[in-house]
């Protein structure tokens, strides 16, 4: 898997480009977010429109993205496939975890008017 990344309004855009989050690619996935997060990103948005497939490895990499963030920032997500949005649904991460926006613009904007935590 691959991602791009783009800073827009202060806010760090990651897009996946792959189909799959799964144990294969979970470990590559954690290291790019902690690469981030220690270069202080702290406000990320995760593109998640290539991506029609996540695994429960899939999902503890992004838990472990938000610990590794703590409490001084912020990760939502957008751009939700119907099989995705279902998981997140089922699993309640949905509710409280992380915030999910229809696009990536809602997303930024949204973020980028939070007030910066430290």
């Amino acid at each position: 898997m691959e991602f791009e990344d783009r800073i827009e309004g202060g806010v760090t855009v990651v897009s996946l480009k792959g189909q799959r989050m799964d144990a294969a690619v979970a470990p590559l996935f954690k290291s790019h977010m902690v690469d981030l997060i220690q270069h202080g990103n702290k406000r990320i948005v995760l593109n998640l429109e290539a991506v029609d497939f996540m695994d429960s490895s899939g999902l503890a990499s992004l838990m472990s993205s938000m610990k590794t963030l703590g409490g001084s920032g912020e990760i939502a997500v957008c751009c939700l496939g119907d099989k995705v949005r279902k998981l997140f649904a089922i699993t309640r991460l949905d509710r409280g975890v992380f915030r999910i926006f229809g696009t990536t613009t809602e997303a930024v904007a949204t973020l980028a008017e939070a007030p910066a935590a430290e």
